[in-house]
C-alpha cells in the first residue's frame, strides 16, 4: 500500500517481474497479471487478513504507519 493513494482500497503485490493490483473489498484483480499459482497464494492469504488490510488502508489514507500483516504459514 502507498500513502494516499488512488480508491477503490487495494494492495498491491509483487511475484519476480509481476505486479497486480488487488481490490481489498472484493478480492478482485484491478491491474497487472501474475502467474496462476502465485496469485492463488496471494488471494488466499488476502482473505485471511482482509480486515488488517482495511485497517491497514485507513492508517494509509491518514498518513499513519501500517502494521504488519503475518504471511502465510
Amino acid at each position: 500500500m502507498f500513502w494516499q493513494d488512488h480508491a477503490p482500497p487495494h494492495f498491491h503485490a509483487l511475484y519476480g517481474e509481476y505486479e497486480v493490483l488487488i481490490n481489498i473489498r472484493t478480492l478482485e484483480v484491478i491491474q497487472g497479471d501474475m502467474p496462476r499459482r502465485a496469485l492463488a497464494l496471494v488471494l488466499e492469504w488476502a482473505q485471511e487478513h482482509r480486515t488488517e488490510l482495511m485497517e491497514n488502508w485507513e492508517l494509509c489514507t491518514h498518513n499513519q504507519s501500517l502494521k504488519k500483516i503475518h504471511p502465510l504459514p
